[in-house]
């Protein structure tokens, strides 16, 4: 069982180079009024709320947890799907939970997978079927979980101790790429000693060499430079290589065709760094989009089966946006209504058919709603993608710690790429839950409702031979 398809073709988002997305039409078309819901959707579109924060999950006895976050989406041997979803509170209070569909989409189960963890933000699916969840702590972990609830969630501390947002892998180069909600966090890149073991391995950080270039709207190399104390016992991972490049509080992650996309809310933008040649570019930016739709770019999602772009918004207008292969960036939909102030989107997400989409308003009706979209989406991209390709990879720039040359040969399936959000206009960082605020939640809530003692891993599914 492989989750997701990860190495779709890349000619879609590569034809376009140096050229930013830019302000359009939703091929969706505009947002109709609200429905009961308080959900703004395209015409043919209905939305469902699936679970509401600290109430019993359809017609189970599992209470959904507070402050829903990052989710993906994993199959069903029965043809149903389980949804999961990060909890972000601090204090040992955090974790994940998850929701079992059946093949019709009725709610059959719900369950935790991780307890007694904090401020489980982001994370990202593995290909061989596991979840991580990413802590946002300065002791913050990444705990890779089991999504049907077999095996308990291990702690990956080779991975690094820092304020991690967010993971995606990348399963042609047995990589895993990772953000730092830090105002001055980095952009790091893990490679395994045993893939996919993720329990041991190398921690580089990236440097940009011409940031300037990048932002007027073209590209530059990256070089990776590993990190001398993933541990962070002598001093925080992202000071500790000098010219390493900062970026202004690293978001959400996704793997596809060969590209990492991640966001940076202090600065509203969307990566693309091109894992085949080590080169990094801006694939949305306000200040380079006329009537930028987008603000407060969070969680990144790409559908396999549009190939398009999806990002929550933390904040602004609450929406969650479209990036579209043909970098033309317009909402998909939008929360609006009193019981979403203050609230962000978060954890976007599709079923494996890709015909219902999934996300959380963090604090809507104060401590997290978590909704199912369902409507007409794309079945394809808009122009054909690329069959295959065979691609030599020179991994040795300036300054990279990675003294090696490798060439591989994938076959690229045709599916697709990400998703994107909106805020307001101008730079803003997010406001953050406190920590005295979760501890405030569970002694009013009970800790019961908001968090537990264990958590479980799934059984690895991936494969030893060379992509």
């Amino acid at each position: 069982m492989v989750i997701g398809a990860t190495i779709a073709g890349p000619a879609l988002w590569r034809r376009a180079l140096a050229a930013p997305a830019q302000t359009a039409v939703s091929p969706y078309g505009p947002l109709l009024a609200p429905d009961a819901n308080g959900v703004r959707l395209p015409e043919g579109f209905t939305s469902r709320v699936i679970a509401r924060s600290l109430a019993a999950v359809g017609l189970t006895t599992y209470l959904w947890h507070v402050f829903p976050d990052g989710g993906a989406t994993y199959p069903v041997d029965d043809g149903g799907w389980i949804y999961v979803s990060n909890s972000e509170v601090p204090g040992g209070l955090g974790g994940v939970g998850a929701i079992r569909f059946a093949p019709d989409g009725d709610i059959v189960d719900a369950y935790p997978i991780l307890q007694g963890s904090s401020s489980n933000c982001a994370g990202g699916p593995t290909p061989w079927g596991t979840w991580l969840s990413c802590e946002e702590s300065d002791t913050g972990r990444v705990w890779e979980c089991d999504p049907y609830g077999v095996k308990p969630a291990v702690a990956l501390p080779a991975m690094g101790v820092f304020t991690h947002e967010s993971a995606a892998v990348d399963e042609v180069r047995r990589r895993v790429y990772l953000t730092e909600d830090e105002g001055d966090g980095r952009f790091y890149r893990f490679t395994p000693a045993s893939y996919p073991d993720l329990s041991s391995g190398r921690l580089a950080v990236a440097r940009v060499h011409d940031m300037k270039a990048v932002e007027k709207g073209g590209r530059s190399q990256v070089s990776w430079i590993e990190v001398p104390d993933p541990s962070a016992s002598s001093g925080t991972t992202r000071t500790q290589v000098p010219t390493s490049t900062p970026f202004d509080g690293g978001e959400g992650t996704w793997f596809d065709s060969g590209i990492v996309y991640f966001t940076s809310k202090g600065d509203n933008r969307v990566w693309a760094f091109d894992t085949l040649d080590d080169t990094i570019e801006i694939l949305y930016d306000d200040d380079l989009t006329p009537n930028p739709p987008l603000s407060g770019v969070d969680n990144v999602f790409v559908s396999r089966a549009s190939g398009d772009l999806f990002v929550a918004e933390d904040g602004g207008d609450l929406q969650v946006v479209m990036i579209t292969p043909n970098r033309t960036v317009a909402p998909l939909l939008q929360v609006v209504g009193t019981e979403h102030q203050s609230s962000e989107l978060a954890g976007p997400a599709m079923n494996p058919a890709q015909d219902r989409f999934y996300f959380s308003s963090q604090r809507g009706n104060a401590f997290g709603m978590t909704f199912e979209i369902s409507g007409p989406f794309r079945r394809t991209p808009p122009t054909q993608v690329l069959a295959s390709s065979t691609v030599k990879v020179n991994e040795t720039p300036i300054g990279d710690t990675d003294r090696e040359t490798e060439v591989l040969s994938a076959a690229l399936p045709n599916t697709g790429p990400p998703y994107a959000p909106t805020f307001a206009t101008g730079r803003r960082r997010r406001s953050r839950t406190t920590e005295n605020d979760g501890i405030g939640v569970a002694a009013a809530l009970g800790a019961a409702a908001v968090a537990g003692a264990t958590g479980y891993v799934l059984k690895r599914l991936g494969s030893d031979d060379e992509a």
